[in-house]
């Protein structure tokens, strides 16, 4: 994943959060509102309809205006000009406040003029409705403008009005957790991208440091394989050629890692030129021959394809072919058996590379092309590598935009088909 694609999604990360979390508090504050502007009407409205009814039973007159008001978010109080019942009036809020579905505890109080002092009433539980009234416990505020009023207060307004907002607070909660897992989900991307630049950064300057001792000792096998007194003596000559493959093969390995390097890097260009397919395989299959009839083994080729040229980077097409060729020797039974065709389907190639070795478990198959992944052989413990050819073979044919499938049977051969695409004539 390159810098630019981890910045994006940063960004865009960060974006989506702030952009939740704020349609999110406004939502949660206009909800709380919207509920505690419906709970001060219900309020208001059973508040004046208790005061009319205390007119028509102590045969006062209402006054003409303010008669309801708030004094604050959980305290009201209203103005009689008369003297009223405490019984009626704790009978006829329980009523109107039960009409209008608002059943909240409320607490009480009547302005006694004499003393001049608030009177605290009770405290009215509506989950107990033969709750004995309480002794004054604290005072309601008073109010100097009005000379008889009564006080109300509702101390659980609040937790009335979460119970009302459960469904938004339980939204809000899931989008929390979710932003919260998605901040978790981003700290790993990032931290796994640290690792996996520094796991680049190590392999590269690993690599790069090992070829200036390979080259030293490809020039010190070449001296020695060229030295008359050395090849004289088979002892020594078969040492210098066990250093000079041995070094070959350590040569070749960093190569390919250094390769799937640039091809994971920002940096790696493809050299394309027109390429006869055909001739090509025909060069390979020469080089490779020798070694497959060393082994006992057989090389078969079918080359049907009648206008076999594609766009391709002549270097890494070769390095797949030799790549899946490699495979096919290294994971035979006894003597490898290997079959090579082309044929034309429609404006594209196919290739087709199959063998007649071990072959690959189904279960093993889904994985055979990530990196550093080796298909377990069971008793087989000669075959060396890093598991990073099928890697390089899949990450290749991406980038020229081909496709390559894959299909084995345990004990029966695995086979390999690549579709390229066709120069147009």
């Amino acid at each position: 994943m390159s810098n630019k694609i981890i910045i994006g999604v940063v960004t865009l990360g960060a974006l989506a959060i702030i952009g939740v979390i704020s349609i999110q508090s406004y939502w949660v504050l206009k909800t709380w509102d919207i509920k505690s502007k419906e709970f001060n009407q219900s309020v208001r409205i059973a508040l004046r309809k208790t005061t009319e009814k205390l007119a028509e039973t102590d045969q006062f007159e209402l006054p003409s205006k303010e008669l309801v008001t708030q004094i604050s978010s959980n305290y009201y109080v209203v103005n009689t000009e008369a003297s009223i019942d405490a019984g009626n009036l704790e009978h006829f809020l329980r009523q109107e406040l039960e009409a209008l579905s608002l059943h909240e505890d409320f607490e009480y109080g009547i302005y006694d003029c004499s003393s001049q002092e608030m009177v605290y009433g009770n405290y009215c539980d509506f989950d107990n409705l033969n709750i004995e009234p309480v002794k004054e416990t604290r005072r309601l505020p008073e109010v100097d403008k009005f000379t008889y009023y009564f006080g109300v207060t509702f101390p659980n307004r609040d937790s009335h009005l979460m119970g009302e907002m459960r469904l938004s607070i339980l939204f809000s909660a899931i989008s929390l957790i979710t932003i919260l897992f998605f901040i978790y989900a981003l700290t790993v991307i990032l931290k796994q991208r640290r690792l996996s630049q520094m796991q680049k950064d190590f392999i590269n300057n690993m690599t790069h440091e090992f070829k200036t001792p390979i080259s030293t000792i490809k020039i010190s096998s070449n001296v020695f394989l060229k030295n008359e007194n050395i090849q004289k003596d088979d002892r020594l000559l078969r040492y210098a050629n066990i250093i000079n493959d041995q070094n070959n093969r350590l040569n070749n390995q960093v190569e390919k890692v250094l390769q799937i390097a640039r091809l994971e890097g920002d940096t790696f260009e493809l050299k394309k030129e027109d390429i006869n397919v055909n001739e090509l395989l025909e060069k390979i299959i020469k080089s490779e021959e020798l070694r497959i009839s060393e082994l006992g083994g057989i090389i078969t080729i079918n080359l049907q394809s009648k206008k076999p040229i594609i766009e391709a980077d002549k270097l890494h097409l070769t390095n797949i072919i030799h790549n899946l060729l490699d495979n096919a020797i290294k994971y035979c039974k006894d003597a490898p058996e290997i079959k090579i065709e082309t044929k034309d389907v429609g404006n594209k190639i196919e290739l087709r590379i199959a063998d007649k070795g071990i072959g690959i478990k189904k279960e093993f198959m889904p994985q055979i092309f990530q990196k550093f992944y080796r298909v377990p052989t069971g008793d087989v413990h000669n075959i060396k590598g890093f598991g990073l050819g099928l890697f390089y073979v899949k990450n290749i044919c991406k980038t020229h935009g081909w496709k390559i499938e894959a299909k084995s049977e345990e004990g029966k051969g695995t086979e390999f088909k690549i579709l390229f695409q066709k120069v147009d004539s």
